[in-house]
């Protein structure tokens, strides 16, 4: 059965529905944290399980979610995966105490790590290679907006609602977005179904949680901790356990590994790969400090932070934009290293930031910022799924989206501790009693507190003045990673991209061939 354009393009529009919300989910709910303190008497460990808990079996789902997708069908499972979402947030707007609310957490993981892989996996398999950039840059963009525009409805939800609403703010979008999939978006599988890879499936869970859960643990207790170190090394080595298992189970006759590895020997996909990790790396180090610089220093609230974060908004949307109507002439290579060089010029800006700097330079900063992500990012995932057979897409993506995941928790706990040591080497706490001045070597946050409490304008400058050392420290970093990563765009993206299940000709097959049925 075809598929008219226009169908197949208001299909996009709910896949990319659907990636908005999850991205929103991502980071709505760290404004709420102090009134679920207070509400749900929740202790500090606790809070940070209310994040944990949908960061954990996110990362962990991710790579069975493709598999699952490509086996069983990407439209079922991914309509099964938004009706879980929406349960688990309705759940989750209704607890009534902190283990509840931790529960429907991991419950609303589980639906996210099965929602985007699979808006992502079929996009290769509705449009064909000069299409495809458009549509895959409407859905990874839409999951971009979704990271900043978080902080921005949960403040406005704060301001006027009970927490509970940031919850609940899911449930009309995902209902939206399970009717237009279902209407709108053709079923599709591998034509030859993969292998139900069990240990594959154990070990790639158990490890990759080990690996994000220790970047958490090293983020709040130091990379030298024991049970940091046990999670990190214990996580690294089942990663490697399934690789080796991954290349033993292919080697074997008829034998169907979770991830097929020979995807990695196309450079566009291993390099597109790299790109999506250098770039989440960067921009993930963004978010984590700037909101708090809103707060702390200019003290702001939650609202008018996320309101400071727009001009990051419109730099994605306008660097998507670009790169999506230029693309299909000037080519991916170009275009992704003049985004990662735009992050590059933006965080190297934002790196002279000092305590008075006005909002307007701040905005500039974090657009230019914005303008190479929008750009880069949608490019580097289209380059990497293009090259890939269509009855992989559903492997493909989750591979992408795993890397993206966990590269970003361990590029905000590696950012986290260069912001900490630079904040630590610049504070004078002077004569003030001992529990305050740990209290205000914790955090920006909590140093803002102590001075305030103290009524000492000298130590409220000193914290201030510390933490904006840290986080141009911390920029300086980031800028340097985006540097790496124009580098490595302009030396590994190859020029063009030829998918994998091309023909001779080079004309890739229609729709109904790669689905085998609609």
């Amino acid at each position: 059965m075809a598929v008219s354009s226009a169908r197949r393009w208001w299909a996009v529009g709910a896949l990319a529905l659907s990636a908005l919300v999850v991205g929103l989910d991502t980071t709505v709910l760290n404004v709420a944290l102090p009134t679920l303190a207070t509400d749900l008497q929740a202790s500090t460990s606790q809070l940070q399980w209310f994040a944990n808990a949908y960061n954990l079996v996110f990362a962990a789902v991710l790579l069975p979610a493709g598999l699952s997708g490509d086996r069983f069908g990407r439209k079922k499972l991914l309509v099964a995966a938004l009706v879980l979402f929406g349960a688990a947030s309705v759940g989750c707007a209704y607890s009534g105490s902190t283990d509840a609310l931790i529960w429907w957490r991991a419950l609303l993981g589980l639906g996210a790590g099965f929602i985007f892989p699979l808006s992502l996996s079929v996009l290769p398999v509705m449009f064909d290679d000069e299409e495809r950039p458009k549509a895959i840059g409407m859905v990874v963009t839409a999951s971009a907006l979704g990271l900043p525009l978080g902080p921005i409805v949960g403040g406005w939800l704060l301001d006027n609602f009970w927490w509970g609403s940031v919850f609940l703010i899911n449930v009309p979008m995902v209902a939206l977005a399970i009717v237009a999939v279902a209407l709108l978006m053709p079923d599709s599988r591998s034509p030859e179904p993969p292998g139900l890879d069990l240990v594959g499936v154990l070990l790639s869970s158990a490890g990759l949680a080990g690996v994000t859960y220790g970047a958490i643990e090293a983020g709040e207790k130091g990379w030298g901790n024991g049970t940091t170190l046990a999670l990190l090394i214990g996580g690294l080595v089942l990663v490697l356990l399934f690789v080796a298992w991954q290349r033993m189970l292919g080697a074997r006759p008829g034998g169907k590994p979770l991830v097929d590895l020979s995807l990695f020997r196309a450079p566009a996909f291993t390099w597109g790969a790299v790109m999506a990790i250098v770039l989440s790396f960067a921009l993930f180090g963004l978010l984590f400090t700037v909101p708090q610089y809103y707060q702390a220093v200019l003290g702001t609230d939650a609202l008018g932070t996320g309101l400071r974060l727009l001009p990051i908004i419109g730099g994605i949307i306008v660097g998507a934009r670009v790169g999506g109507k230029v693309a299909p002439k000037a080519g991916s290579k170009g275009l992704i290293s003049a985004g990662f060089l735009l992050m590059a010029v933006g965080l190297f800006m934002g790196a002279v930031t000092k305590t008075g700097t006005s909002y307007g330079y701040a905005a500039t900063w974090i657009a230019i910022v914005g303008l190479g992500t929008g750009l880069a990012l949608p490019l580097a995932v289209d380059s990497a799924l293009g090259a890939l057979p269509t009855e992989r897409s559903g492997v493909g993506s989750a591979v992408i989206q795993t890397v993206r995941q966990v590269g970003g928790t361990v590029g905000v706990a590696i950012l986290g501790t260069v912001l900490t040591n630079a904040y630590h080497s610049h504070l004078e706490v002077g004569a003030i009693p001992a529990p305050a001045g740990d209290a205000a070597r914790e955090s920006v946050s909590a140093g803002v507190v102590v001075a305030k409490k103290l009524h000492s304008t000298s130590l409220l400058s000193n914290v201030q003045d510390s933490f904006v050392h840290g986080m141009n420290v911390m920029l300086i970093v980031c800028g340097a990673i985006a540097v790496v990563g124009t580098v490595l765009a302009v030396a590994f993206i190859p020029r063009q991209t030829v998918r994998a299940d091309q023909g001779a000709d080079g004309v890739a097959p229609t729709d109904a061939q790669a689905r085998g049925a609609l």
